[in-house]
């Protein structure tokens, strides 16, 4: 058979993944949900694990939109109306009214002249980032950004690129004198939250460097930021790390699929970046969109997001979080200060990780391990990550099991 020498090479990588616990394979299949009760949250049931209702702590959903009977109302109405999917791509026919209404609502919760949709976040990094990296230009990078920037960025081959220690500003100054008169432009790209630890970018410090090293570079500095895991959970009103830092990326990508609990990923800038990206991006121009009932949904969260019950779930993960990292505190346990809720537990030794998340499911607790070689070796942990249909007796019960 043609495939017999690939399949041979394959079989051997996928041994290797196992043996390094780096394999994925084994998905959990989630087939049903159990309602709040009892001053708990929801539980979620598992193929192969009939009889047993599971705590979900490594989920993103972090505001519980997913099941606002709002945002599942408004999903339902366009479906009905506009069908299951756009038929099409935006510039032939499958541009529908919502996507036009979300892509307006998100520019203007952004302060932003104007914003494009793509079908996930991890390919609106990828269509954006390429087309703004020329043969000319440095990309400046966090060591700690997304698989999706990294990826993005290899795909570029730009002409130089350039990595900086975690949230390291001092050494992305020392970068940037380093290539003056090297090359004509400047890409700072970063994530606005990081999603292993839940601390964010220092976007004012960014800023300072890129405006103070504008007029050294022909073609200028240009800050993009992918805050998928900061809007809609970050900030006090939920504008993510631009918020909480008082500060503005020239670029701003975020998701749809955290958050706003829908899927589907965007971009915001200024209307001649998202004008040239609706030309440019082949992730836009040959992809069809989100569907036209994910837009309507999006816009309902969007819409929730920016409000008063809006401004009572941010309050709420914020308490939680708290809750579990005074928690993890008093008990002795290393953790990362902060307010998002990505509460990592830093375990810090592979089988140790390991073993907890094992007696954690054991307790019908879900939690995600980090353990080398998906994180080096000493950084080992468990992010849990907090929603707001937890409550706190989930997270005593969560504390109580560590």
């Amino acid at each position: 058979m043609s495939l017999d020498k690939l399949k041979s090479r394959l079989a051997v990588k996928l041994d290797k993944l196992a043996s390094t616990g780096a394999s994925k394979r084994e998905e959990r299949i989630i087939t049903g949900r159990q309602p709040p009760r009892d001053g708990f949250g929801a539980r979620y049931f598992l193929s192969g694990y009939e009889g047993r209702a599971f705590l979900r702590m490594n989920a993103n959903a972090y505001l519980g939109l997913n099941f606002h009977p709002h945002v599942i109302e408004a999903e339902e109405k366009a479906a009905r109306r506009f069908g299951t999917g756009p038929g099409a791509v935006r510039f032939i026919s499958g541009t529908f009214e919502p996507h036009l209404r979300l892509e307006e609502s998100l520019a203007a919760f952004h302060g932003r002249e104007a914003g494009m949709l793509f079908s996930a976040a991890y390919a609106t990094v990828m269509g954006v980032l390429p087309q703004l990296i020329t043969n000319e230009t440095l990309v400046v990078s966090d060591a700690l950004n997304h698989n999706s920037i990294i990826n993005a960025i290899r795909l570029s081959q730009p002409t130089a690129r350039e990595v900086y220690d975690h949230l390291d500003t001092t050494r992305l100054c020392e970068i940037m004198e380093q290539h003056q008169g090297k090359v004509k432009r400047v890409i700072i790209t970063t994530d606005g939250v990081f999603s292993m630890r839940g601390d964010f970018a220092p976007l004012d410090q960014i800023s300072a460097i890129s405006e103070r090293y504008q007029e050294c570079f022909a073609e200028g500095v240009i800050t993009v930021v992918d805050d998928s895991h900061g809007v809609g959970a970050f900030g006090a009103s939920g504008r993510g790390t631009e918020e909480k830092t008082a500060a503005r990326a020239d670029i701003l990508i975020a998701t749809l699929g955290k958050a706003f609990g829908v899927n589907g990923g965007y971009v915001v800038a200024d209307k001649t970046v998202i004008d040239y990206l609706r030309e440019t991006s082949p992730f836009y121009t040959y992809s069809n969109p989100i569907t036209p009932a994910e837009a309507a949904a999006a816009l309902a969260a969007l819409e929730i997001l920016d409000s008063g019950e809006g401004a009572a779930l941010l309050n709420k993960i914020r308490e939680l979080a708290a809750r579990l990292r005074a928690g993890f505190l008093q008990r002795g346990c290393e953790s990362i200060t902060g307010e998002h809720p990505i509460v990592p537990l830093l375990i810090r030794d592979t089988a140790k990780t390991r073993e907890l998340v094992r007696r954690l499911f054991d307790r019908n607790i879900l939690a995600t391990g980090l353990s080398y070689p998906v994180v080096p070796r000493g950084a080992e942990e468990i992010r849990f990550q907090i929603s707001a249909e937890h409550t706190a007796k989930d997270i005593d019960y969560l504390l109580e099991n560590i």
